[in-house]
């Protein structure tokens, strides 16, 4: 019999969206976790970690896989639904990556092997940046409707965490770190500009998905070797939208 597997791919605002098929539950697992355990084999035989399961993102994906099938459509955003990064910040989800594959096909079975076979969903699969996943599969008109999304899933870091990453970096690059925590913490607080009694030489704000790196701006400053001293400031950030970053602020001295 000749299956016939849709697929889609969208990008939004630097976020991999696509779109795949699934097919039938076996008598010993369940749709999802076939496509588990398909995706997290595919991994393991690359040497990547394998995907760890998000209940969270589960949820959106059942709920956007069950219009997909009332509606008997594929799609990202349906009229009047969410987008995908509203979906897993109202299931409770915090992440500072998010990704969706979606696909409808006759058999569950069949469905990983396609998305490997396509570019963009095998990306999504094999993305060392993508450690979590919630998986859905629904049966409707006599078709299956899977969706994955996947994300970076975003540990909850104190203020004080977020600011020993910047910290460290900073005495990597010779800056001394001063104790002014309570300022640049202010500081952090304001659009632009500084709080405090010690007035900074230059002081930088920025928001960022990830503290692993500095910014350019930063790194250019630090490399004039004009600072000798500095102090860094976390601030909390809205996560209503499910997504987590981080807002900072770097404020050195002469």
């Amino acid at each position: 019999m000749n299956c016939k597997f849709r697929f889609a791919v969208i990008a939004i605002a630097g976020l991999a969206l696509l779109a795949p098929a699934m097919s039938a539950q076996s008598s010993q697992n369940s749709p999802e976790q076939i496509l588990l355990a398909s995706a997290n084999h595919d991994r393991g035989e690359r040497g990547l970690p394998p995907l760890k399961w998000d209940s969270s993102l589960s949820t959106a994906a059942r709920q956007h896989a069950l219009r997909l099938a009332q509606q008997n459509t594929l799609s990202h955003q349906l009229p009047g639904e969410p987008d995908l990064r509203a979906r897993a910040g109202q299931a409770g989800a915090r992440f500072s990556t998010i990704a969706e594959n979606v696909a409808e096909g006759p058999r569950v079975e069949g469905i990983h092997e396609q998305w490997m076979n396509s570019p963009p969903h095998r990306a999504n699969l094999l993305d060392t940046e993508l450690t979590s996943v919630g998986i859905a599969v629904v049966r409707g008109n006599g078709i299956f409707f899977a969706v994955e999304d996947f994300s970076n899933a975003a540990g909850q870091l104190s203020l004080q965490d977020q600011e020993n990453l910047v910290v460290s970096q900073l005495q990597m690059r010779g800056i001394r770190i001063l104790n002014y925590t309570s300022d640049a913490r202010r500081t952090c607080l304001l659009d632009n500009g500084y709080a405090g009694d010690h007035e900074p030489s230059f002081v930088l704000h920025y928001a960022t998905p990830s503290l692993q790196t500095l910014p350019d701006m930063l790194e250019q400053r630090i490399q004039t070797h004009k600072y000798q001293s500095g102090a860094v400031g976390a601030c909390p950030v809205d996560k209503k939208s499910g997504l987590t970053g981080y807002r900072i602020a770097v404020m050195l001295y002469e």
